[in-house]
């Protein structure tokens, strides 16, 4: 029998992985569309 607040926790360490990981991934597509546009109007 699997022990139900062990799959809670393992549940919630998913969760945070993977909300950190779409953060993570936002902020790099942020500065990423910041330096293509701060390179477009310098031209």
């Amino acid at each position: 029998m699997v022990d139900p607040i062990l799959v809670g926790m393992v549940g919630l360490m998913l969760a945070f992985v993977f909300a950190v990981y779409l953060f993570l991934r936002r902020i790099a597509t942020g500065f990423k569309e910041g330096v293509e546009q701060s390179r477009d109007g310098r031209r």
